[in-house]
């Protein structure tokens, strides 16, 4: 069966090989084992159903032990009794016996209870993967979606191709929306579309961490910027109440000499004037010093990124002028 499975698979490879010359052939695949024991559904049927085999093992020790306690009575006994009574309390352990392979066989056995309903159990939750993984494959244009843990032995399979996740959070979206409004639906499809798109796009997850190491270092130096500004507003503030102060302890003890204080308290006033005048210049400059560097920042930035997206059409022309050259010179050789 592995082989036959094998042997489909590169059939389907190597003509997807020879469709490629004129289409890409886009491949993706589940794990099936994984998907199931993530459905809430499954998991509490599971545990129904290990608790049902629980019991039955239970009864099966029970059944052993029972055997076991006669067979030790007949040992004990048997000097005691007649032939005939040995003969019945063997065929009656035998006819025990017999019933206890009997019930496992019935229980755990290869068509057993515990396999039937595992089966019945996992039916329905197998059908809901596979109409999931037809309406993806419709919609993103998959050619083949295979299952990892089938028997289809695979070698290799890069992580971007599973899409487990996607047939996961479509199952279980259904018993999130009872409870959700029509702007959290609206938000997580959003959400759960920017994620698709990642996972199909590794670039795009190397841009998005950038771009977020770019914002959270801006964000640290303008936090440093504004630490330093409460600093020296906080030095300002300290020097001016001990000029207060000063002035204060010496009105008290030159009450005499009031005249020469008011010059002194006139001429300290007009210093503190002064310097309170220079630093509010000083942070003034530095503001604007501050927003003038942001500002090159974010022009470069936005620079950068135009200068990326005049590449990439660039690149997107020339790529697309490289496939219908080589559409036309296929044309002209099949003519």
């Amino acid at each position: 069966m592995r082989k036959q499975l094998l042997f489909l698979f590169l059939t389907i490879i190597g003509t997807g090989a020879i469709q490629g010359q004129t289409k890409s052939t886009k491949i993706g695949f589940i794990d099936m084992e994984y998907i199931l024991q993530n459905v809430s559904n499954y998991k509490e049927a599971q545990n129904q159903l290990e608790q049902k085999a629980q019991k039955w093992k239970l009864e099966i020790e029970e059944k052993k032990n029972e055997i076991n306690n006669l067979s030790e009575a007949l040992k004990t006994e048997k000097p005691l009794l007649t032939k005939e009574l040995i003969e019945e309390r063997e065929t009656e352990i035998k006819f025990f016996e017999k019933e206890l392979v009997e019930f496992q066989q019935k229980k755990f056995g290869a068509n057993g209870d515990l396999i039937q309903q595992k089966l019945v159990l996992t039916k329905p939750i197998q059908d809901q993967v596979f109409a999931t993984v037809q309406d993806i494959a419709e919609a993103k244009q998959y050619d083949f979606i295979f299952d990892k843990s089938s028997d289809l032995t695979m070698l290799f399979a890069a992580k971007r191709f599973d899409i487990s996740e996607q047939v996961l959070r479509i199952i279980n979206r259904s018993e999130k929306r009872e409870q959700l409004t029509k702007k959290q639906q609206k938000e997580l499809e959003e959400k759960e579309k920017k994620e698709d798109e990642m996972n199909e796009n590794p670039d795009l997850i190397d841009k998005q961490k950038a771009l977020a190491a770019k914002k959270e270092e801006r964000e640290k130096i303008l936090l440093e910027r504004k630490l330093l500004q409460e600093n020296k507003k906080k030095e300002f503030e300290e020097k001016r109440k001990k000029i207060a102060d000063e002035k204060q302890a010496k009105k008290k003890t030159n009450t005499p000499a009031l005249k020469v204080e008011e010059k002194t308290t006139s001429a300290n006033t007009s210093i503190e004037k002064q310097e309170a005048a220079e630093l509010a210049r000083k942070q003034q400059t530095e503001e604007k010093k501050q927003k003038l560097e942001e500002r090159k920042k974010i022009i470069e930035e936005n620079k950068k990124a135009a200068e990326e997206k005049r590449k990439k059409m660039i690149e997107e022309k020339l790529a697309a002028k490289k496939i219908a050259q080589e559409k036309l010179n296929t044309n002209t050789n099949n003519n």
